[in-house]
């Protein structure tokens, strides 16, 4: 079987679609699938340096649309070659593109052009309608959504989703929707390589102002949506609460220092966030902000915390939680990441609302947890990972779906 994967970008920064992506394949080919990708990156630039599949890179896109001149061409020339078209993402043109070139080479071939799959990865939550800063873009989805995009939709053989939560907030946010067949197939992730001094080494380069101390790791994009400033706001009354209790008492633990890793500090929003931390002493001595991490800098950053924090207003599935998981850390997470009750049955996690008060309540939880219930919760981890998000079994449900 031979599969393409359309999707807009494989660049690692904007995001963990890629990264699923990646997974994905890697999996499929247990089953002796082939898959290939397209995508809208310059060509020449390789962002997956560590594979073999074939990316077909076809120039940057223009415009939020992810609009590109190329691709319409190119898939009538090369789908045909395929058994099965996926489409990876929502609300941006690669999708329409397949939809008209399907349509066009069913015209020609009848019925041996592939069959179509769509794996919306979050897209269809809820939450991109209801944010109060994403208004302007609600409306223009709703507007895209009745003059395109539900037609790509309901020509698909079925939809492709990562858990049972994404599926059931799927239905929620449009009209028409009609989907042909709905799958669940999960989305494994690989597990972690052992552990290493080379690790920590290159996570302390890039944390200089750690000096060893004991952190906590936020590691995701800087951005709004991930709470990363519920987390600073509340961290920085967790640090002044500390301070007044161990005036009290000399013997009160210290809180841990805050690492806050990821892409995005360059953006308004990540330059506001640095601003907030360096405005205020505590603050400034006991948080950093190493970038974004890779290699083994990024998993010395997993092995060497205490536990993973991210309180995400939506989370489709939340693959540097499972990684962290797969460390054997615990995660402090919100109830907005889709696979948190898979984890909270596990016990190998703290689980709130994504507000302000939520998230001061992870911290509280995590600071109060005896030494004890953090080396139970640590091993109620990497038993989660094992159960929940290995590879071999998302990669079975997703060749069983698609065949």
């Amino acid at each position: 079987m031979k599969i393409l994967h359309v999707i807009p970008t494989i660049d690692p920064k904007q995001g963990g679609m890629a990264q699923a992506l990646k997974t994905m394949i890697g999996g499929l080919s247990d089953h002796l699938v082939e898959s290939e990708v397209v995508c809208l990156d310059e060509p020449g630039v390789d962002f997956w340096t560590d594979t073999n599949v074939a990316v077909h890179a076809l120039g940057v896109a223009s415009g939020r649309w992810n609009f590109n001149k190329q691709l319409l061409p190119w898939l009538l020339i090369n789908l045909i070659k395929f058994d099965v078209v996926i489409v990876h993402g929502l609300w941006v043109y690669p999708g329409v593109a397949v939809r008209k070139a399907l349509g066009l080479l069913l015209a020609q071939h009848g019925n041996q052009v592939p069959k179509l799959f769509v794996m919306p990865h979050g897209m269809l939550d809820p939450y991109f309608q209801m944010a109060p800063d994403r208004r302007l873009k609600a409306i223009r989805n709703t507007i895209y959504w009745k003059l395109t995009e539900y037609k790509l939709i309901e020509a698909a053989e079925g939809l492709l989703f990562t858990c049972q939560e994404e599926l059931a907030l799927s239905q929620v946010p449009f009209k028409p929707y009609k989907p042909k067949c709905n799958f669940v197939v999960g989305l494994g992730v690989a597990s972690p390589p052992a552990f290493s001094n080379g690790m920590k080494e290159a996570f302390e380069t890039k944390s200089p102002g750690l000096n060893r101390s004991p952190y906590l790791l936020f590691l995701s994009r800087i951005h709004q949506k991930k709470g990363v400033d519920l987390l600073i706001t509340a961290y920085a009354k967790a640090m002044h609460e500390n301070e007044e209790a161990r005036r009290r008492s000399p013997d009160t633990p210290s809180l841990p220092k805050l690492v806050i890793a990821g892409p995005g500090l360059e953006t308004p929003y990540g330059r506001r966030m640095q601003k907030l931390v360096f405005s205020d002493r505590m603050l400034r001595n006991s948080v950093v902000f190493p970038g974004m991490l890779s290699g083994e800098a990024k998993w010395g950053a997993f092995y060497g915390c205490e536990a993973f924090i991210l309180p995400s207003h939506q989370e489709n599935f939340g693959i540097a939680v499972v990684e962290a998981l797969g460390c054997g850390k615990p995660v402090l997470i919100s109830n907005q990441i889709n696979i948190w009750k898979e984890i909270n049955q596990s016990g190998a996690c703290y689980v709130a609302e994504s507000t302000l008060e939520g998230t001061s309540t992870l911290l509280k939880l995590w600071t109060r947890a005896s030494p004890q219930q953090k080396s139970i919760m640590s091993s109620n981890a990497l038993h989660s990972f094992q159960k929940n998000f290995s590879t071999s079994q998302a990669s079975k449900m997703l060749y069983s779906a698609i065949n």
